[in-house]
């Protein structure tokens, strides 16, 4: 039988029993936990030539204008509930599946599954491995029908007002939506599961742009970086010969909330030791004269260090530089502008700034 599951039925049962290789085929092992005794139900992954990892069980259409629709071989995990456990499962062979014809007025979702049926845990008649279509109700906006108990989402597709062999069938192009995720053995690291939360500290997945471990509250890049970038949204005035601290009012990027309060928007703020680069950017209106960017660490006047001079600025004119320096955790930057001149109304785009960290001081 193509659906195999493995330890569901027993020799000489009705069903069949399990046989060899079933056992051979079904995944085995403990798989990504999600609590004391329950696994995290998903598809195992495979080699697909694509970009997506998980190429078991995928579901396709087979051809324009047609209701079929073919769902690959694989194996899976299936998580019933804590007293029954897991039931690891496989498709050995393509399987096609048919859609009924859709609804005269209203498209509707249907859902493709992988389901087990066993007798003795949820009292019915069966006792199995299947693949099914549960057919969504028809409306103006229909919605997608819930998971059965003891099954795991393969495939929604949208199936139009109308839809037979004879009037198009369902557009293969558009229709379906994956809606497999993943499961590995515990350790492994997940894959296809880009919503998922983890299930404990220290479990790693592929987050689509590197490797990402779970804090036990969120997944966190697995390598240390500390970066925060900042600009203006408001104008702001400058008196003659007067230094100035810029007050930061955007975020444009940041790692880690302590790097800028809005209650000190002044500071950029290092949250670890290490080594820094900091950067400012200043452009200068007309009129403005021995115009002047520099640095200051930790509020104190003896630590400044000048980034940019312009003797006078014939407007749209400035600079923008990098400063390397090891900060302790806590230290903080300001960056502070000076003219000769007093200036009004200088745009919020004439002044960025960031703090990156580079490395262990």
């Amino acid at each position: 039988m193509p659906v195999r599951p493995a330890w569901l039925t027993n020799r000489g049962d009705t069903a069949g029993g399990q046989t060899r290789t079933d056992t051979r085929l079904a995944p085995l092992g403990t798989f990504t936990p999600t609590g004391r005794l329950t696994s995290l139900s998903g598809v195992i992954p495979g080699t697909s030539g694509g970009t997506n990892p998980l190429a078991g069980l995928a579901v396709t259409g087979t051809g324009p204008g047609t209701m079929t629709a073919s769902v690959a071989p694989g194996r899976a995990i299936i998580q019933s509930t804590e007293a029954a456990g897991a039931y690891p499962v496989s498709l050995d062979s393509a399987m096609t599946i048919t859609f009924g014809d859709g609804n005269a007025a209203n498209p509707r979702i249907d859902l493709v599954v992988l389901r087990i049926y066993d007798a003795a845990v949820d009292g019915g008649t069966d006792t199995k491995g299947a693949v099914e279509i549960i057919q969504g109700t028809a409306a103006a906006t229909p919605t997608v029908p819930p998971v059965p108990a003891a099954a795991i989402p393969l495939a929604q597709v949208r199936v139009p007002a109308g839809a037979s062999a004879g009037t198009g069938g369902i557009d293969w192009q558009t229709a379906i939506t994956d809606r497999r995720t993943g499961t590995v053995a515990v350790g492994g690291i997940l894959v296809g599961a880009p919503t998922a939360q983890g299930s404990y500290p220290g479990q790693f997945r592929d987050g689509g742009r590197g490797i990402e471990r779970w804090s036990g509250t969120s997944w966190m890049p697995t390598e240390e970086r500390h970066h925060l970038a900042v600009a203006k949204n408001t104008t702001y005035n400058l008196g003659a010969s007067t230094y100035v601290t810029i007050l930061w009012e955007v975020i444009v990027t940041r790692t880690d909330t302590a790097m800028w309060s809005p209650s000190t928007p002044g500071r950029l703020i290092a949250p670890v030791r290490g080594l820094y680069v900091v950067y400012t950017s200043q452009t200068w209106p007309s009129g403005a004269t021995s115009a002047r960017t520099r640095i200051r660490v930790n509020g104190d006047d003896n630590t400044v260090t000048q980034m940019s001079v312009l003797a006078n600025s014939g407007g749209g004119m400035g600079d923008s530089a990098a400063l390397p320096l090891v900060l302790n955790a806590g230290d903080y930057v300001e960056m502070q502008v000076y003219s000769a001149t007093a200036m009004t109304a200088i745009p919020a785009g004439y002044s960025k700034a960031a703090l990156i960290w580079q490395g262990p001081a």
